[in-house]
């Protein structure tokens, strides 16, 4: 890894995210997308949870990063180690709340291959962003964020 302070992520996460959301509903339009056969009632309704829940999620963990003096944004130097709030139970709950957000997205388009898409998504995330930040976490912070990582799963 170069002496940067910053992880070095392949592209901001909300723009991965959103890439592969549109991606898929391209797909569908090109190739014929499949609805996901839900009533339209239903599919509001689940579209609706799913978003407002990413987006409270996003928030949480956001404003848990503001409140100890950390910028949530990975191409920003971390100034502390966050182990609290939505971090007990995800190292990555911004990104498990870009996730659901992008599944309700995914059914309010009734998309089937977008939603399809949300797993080469998170792959893709995963690889080249989460991969990236824990190798620049561990080196910013070491033993304190060895000890986190083994405490917390990355995703759920």
């Amino acid at each position: 890894m170069s002496n940067q302070n910053h992880p070095g992520v392949i592209a901001p996460p909300p723009l991965i995210y959103f890439g592969f959301l549109f991606l898929g509903w391209g797909l569908g339009q090109a190739v014929g997308d499949h609805a996901l056969g839900l009533a339209m009632e239903w599919r509001r309704g689940v579209a609706v949870v799913l978003i407002i829940g990413g987006l409270v999620l996003d928030g949480m963990a956001a404003g848990t990063f503001r409140r100890f003096g950390t910028p949530p944004e990975p191409w920003k130097p971390s100034t502390a180690l966050v182990e609290s709030g939505p971090y007990r139970f995800s190292r990555n709950p911004i990104y498990v709340g870009f996730a659901v957000t992008y599944a309700g997205l995914a059914v309010a388009m009734d998309s089937l291959w977008a939603l399809a898409l949300l797993v080469p998504c998170l792959v893709v995330v995963d690889r080249w962003v989460i991969q990236r930040e824990e190798r620049y976490l561990e080196s910013r912070f070491g033993q304190p964020y060895r000890d986190y990582k083994a405490r917390v799963r990355r995703w759920l």
